[in-house]
């Protein structure tokens, strides 16, 4: 069965932790449509605070991207892997993988916040978003309401 994986990046510095800019990296998609892509390729999206949170987009090898993937049963196991493991907020448990019926697909959405070990740079901060589709699907189905959603995101201060 066909797998349709979409990542995508959002980073920032705390100059973006309020006003304009913060509501500019908050108003950035979190689903795009998808480009012709080869099997066992995954569409990229990064947006960063220096280019004004625009989209930049790629394709990479699936196996590189920081994602579980297991079919068994005629289903797909979905569960992305958190690193680095200093970056993470506090979280209270992680959830369990989402296991996706042919036709669905999951939006994980996880955060990162970075120092720099000797406190010279500012801070700095991801959000990921992980959109997995199981089976073959429209260019647009990103833009829609997934099938499940999980909100892994902690608090970043």
């Amino acid at each position: 069965m066909e797998i349709v994986v979409q990542w995508v990046r959002t980073s920032w510095t705390k100059r973006s932790r309020g006003g304009e800019a913060a509501a500019r990296r908050n108003a950035a998609p979190v689903g795009f449509s998808l480009p012709s892509m080869a099997p066992s390729f995954a569409h990229v999206v990064r947006m960063h605070e220096r280019d004004g949170f625009a989209p930049f987009d790629a394709q990479e090898d699936v196996r590189g991207i920081s994602l579980q993937l297991r079919e068994t049963d005629g289903r797909l196991r979905v569960q992305p892997r958190l690193e680095p493991l200093f970056a993470m907020p506090p979280r209270p448990r992680r959830p369990p993988a989402v296991r996706l019926a042919p036709g669905q697909w999951v939006r994980w959405q996880l955060n990162y916040r970075f120092s720099s070990a000797a406190g010279m740079q500012d801070w700095s901060y991801w959000w990921d978003t992980f959109n997995v589709a199981y089976g073959p699907v429209e260019a647009q189905v990103f833009l829609s309401q997934p099938t499940v959603h999980v909100d892994e995101r902690g608090p970043l201060r």
